[in-house]
C-alpha cells in the first residue's frame, strides 16, 4: 500500500481545491503548550478525507480551526481563496449529537440556519429545498414529526439536512454517529457516502474508528501526538461506491493494519 508523505498532495493539481492549511499551529498558556504544529492539508471538491489520531493529538482543535471558532496561533487557513477569520456561511459543521431542538418539528430544525442568518420569510422560502433533503436522506413523511418521536439514526439525518441546507462548501464532520450502535453507524456511514457523493461534496471527518476512516475516505491524514503534527498522509485506493462488504476484503484489511501500525509507532516515539 502507498502512503503519500505529508505535504505531498498528489489530488491537488487535478482538481478544484476547496480548502487549505499550510503551517498551522496553535498554542495556548501564552504559548507554554502547544496543541499544534506544521499541520498542512489540501482538500479537493467533492473528495472525503478524515483525520485520526489517539486522545488528545489536536484533532478537536483542528477541527474547531477549520469552522473559524477558534484562530491558528500560526500559519494559514483559506477556504474557497479567503482566508478563515470566523464562522462563515460556507462551513457545515455536525457534532456528535443531533442538538435537533425538542420543542421545533424535523422541518423547522433543518430551516432554523436560514432563519437565524436571513429571517423568517427566508426560512420558509426554504421549505421545498428542506423537504428535498428529507427525501434524499429517506425521511420524507417526517416532516412534521418531532424529534422525540426520531431514532437516534433519523435525528442524525435530520442534523445532515440542516449542515446540507445553506449549501456549504465543506462539511466538517465532529464523529457524528459515534453515539449510535454498530449496526445503525455502519448505515449511517453508507448514508453519509451515498449523500455526499450524490452532490458532490466535499467533507473532512474526525474520528477515532480506523474503520470508519478507511471505508467513508479518500485520503486519511495520521496525526502524531502532542503537539499534533500529521505523520502521514494514506491514500484510500479503494472504488466507489465503498459497500460494507468492502471491509471483510484483505486490501481494507491490510489499509487498517497500515494505520494501527503507524497509530501504535507513533504513540511510543
Amino acid at each position: 500500500m502507498q502512503a503519500a508523505a505529508t505535504l505531498i498532495e498528489p489530488t491537488e493539481s487535478r482538481s478544484e481545491l476547496v480548502y487549505q492549511l499550510r503551517n498551522v499551529g496553535k498554542t495556548y498558556a501564552r504559548n507554554a503548550i502547544t496543541a499544534l504544529e506544521g499541520v498542512n492539508l489540501t482538500l479537493t471538491r467533492g473528495s472525503f478525507s478524515a483525520v485520526i489520531g489517539s486522545s488528545g493529538c489536536g484533532k478537536s482543535t483542528l477541527l474547531k480551526i477549520m469552522s473559524g471558532l477558534i484562530p491558528p496561533s500560526m500559519g494559514r487557513v483559506v477556504l474557497q481563496d479567503r482566508p478563515v477569520t470566523g464562522p462563515r456561511r460556507d462551513i457545515g459543521m455536525m457534532f456528535q449529537q443531533a442538538t435537533l431542538f425538542p420543542w421545533r418539528t424535523t422541518l423547522q430544525n433543518i430551516v432554523l440556519p436560514i432563519e437565524i442568518r436571513d429571517g423568517r420569510a427566508a426560512a420558509k422560502a426554504a421549505q421545498e429545498p428542506a423537504r428535498e433533503l428529507l427525501e434524499l436522506v429517506g425521511l420524507k413523511g417526517f416532516e412534521n414529526s418531532y424529534p422525540g418521536d426520531l431514532s437516534g439514526g433519523m435525528a442524525q439525518r435530520a442534523s445532515i439536512c440542516r449542515m446540507l441546507i445553506t449549501e456549504p462548501a465543506v462539511l466538517l464532520l465532529d464523529e457524528p454517529f459515534s453515539a449510535l450502535d454498530e449496526l445503525t453507524r455502519d448505515f449511517m456511514n453508507m448514508e453519509l457516502q451515498r449523500i455526499c457523493m450524490s452532490r458532490n461534496a466535499t467533507a473532512f471527518l474526525v474520528t477515532h474508528s480506523i474503520q470508519e476512516a478507511v471505508i467513508l475516505s479518500d485520503v486519511v491524514y495520521v496525526m502524531k501526538p502532542r503537539p499534533g503534527r500529521i505523520a502521514e498522509v494514506v491514500e484510500i485506493d479503494l472504488p466507489r461506491p465503498r459497500t460494507l462488504d468492502m471491509m471483510t476484503t484483505p486490501k481494507f484489511g491490510e489499509i487498517v493494519e497500515h494505520i494501527r501500525s503507524r497509530l501504535d509507532k507513533e504513540a511510543f516515539i
